[in-house]
């Protein structure tokens, strides 16, 4: 039951990607929208529960609770944004390798918040980087977009880390439903006024559109990552999050098969090297407590 858990999950996250994409290339959905909607379903999808069985649950949130929520939605919202333009910029599987370095700069901010890594982390952060020279040089030299993209698909693999170390913060006293309710709903909310800014319509597409978010929201949001959080409750967090980078080859075969990507073989290099040196990362990191470790295995945003 676990593997065929393992592989919805996998599936789900790895859709999201392309998914993201063809929606955009073929419907009227704007990127922001993508992001709205599934981040309101998703906080109405979570509310329901705690609402039905322990609705004074929101009530009793702390203003430390509620600080460290917002924090979390506010870096949520700009990796939504960064990450979806990413997609529309450069490729698949560029866009979500880069993201998925969010691993990687979880490390890095508690580097620079005076934790010391043990020298396997270090070398697999190394690797990593090594695989984002070989992806930016070979976009860098295609076009001055594709360079663009990988810049805000980095962009956004950084805030996504913010955002996991944002949630760990509040997850310490909050239980799910309730942070994952504040988090996507605040979250939806910060979206809905950059839209209003940029001019970007959050309704008004055609059905294709409008099946492509129902489609992202349902495979990447509700299924891929309910089925990483069940997960983590019957497996160690260290599996887990190895299993979750199979997202990074995961989108890249979607791609290719759904989109007709085809990438030049030093980008499929340097995908490999990020997932290699992603993988060393989360493996140095095994002697992190239950808790901590399995903050660091929830790390699906996309």
């Amino acid at each position: 039951m676990n593997l065929l858990i393992s592989a919805l999950g996998v599936l789900g996250v790895a859709s999201s990607g392309p998914l993201i994409a063809a929606t955009l290339g073929a419907t009227s959905a704007t990127a922001l929208a993508i992001a709205f909607w599934r981040n309101a379903i998703g906080a109405v999808v979570m509310a329901v529960p705690v609402a039905v069985r322990e609705p004074k649950q929101f009530g009793r949130t702390t203003r430390h609770e509620f600080g460290w929520s917002a924090l979390a939605a506010l870096a949520l919202a700009f990796h939504f944004a960064c990450f979806i333009t990413a997609l529309q910029l450069t490729s698949v599987a560029a866009a979500t390798a880069l993201v998925c370095l969010q691993s990687a700069w979880i490390a890095v901010f508690q580097m620079i918040r005076g934790t010391r890594h043990r020298w396997p982390v270090l070398a697999g952060l190394g690797i990593a980087f090594g695989g984002v020279v070989a992806i930016t040089g070979f976009d860098m030299g295609s076009s001055p977009e594709a360079l663009l993209g990988d810049v805000l698909a980095i962009a956004g693999g950084a805030l996504a880390g913010l955002y996991t170390l944002a949630g760990g913060k509040a997850r310490q006293t909050m239980g799910t439903g309730t942070y994952t309710t504040f988090c996507y709903g605040m979250c939806a909310a910060l979206v809905a006024v950059m839209a209003l800014v940029g001019g970007q319509p959050l309704a008004g597409f055609d059905a294709g559109g409008w099946l492509g978010i129902l489609a992202i929201t349902v495979c990447a949001q509700l299924v891929g990552h309910t089925a990483f959080n069940h997960l983590l409750a019957t497996m160690s967090p260290l599996v887990v999050s190895m299993i979750i980078l199979l997202e990074i080859p995961g989108a890249a075969i979607l791609a290719a098969i759904f989109l007709n990507e085809t990438l030049p073989a030093g980008t499929y290099a340097g995908l490999a090297l990020i997932l290699v040196g992603l993988a060393v990362v989360v493996f140095g990191q095994r002697r992190l407590g239950p808790e901590e470790g399995r903050r660091e295995a929830e790390l699906g945003t996309d």
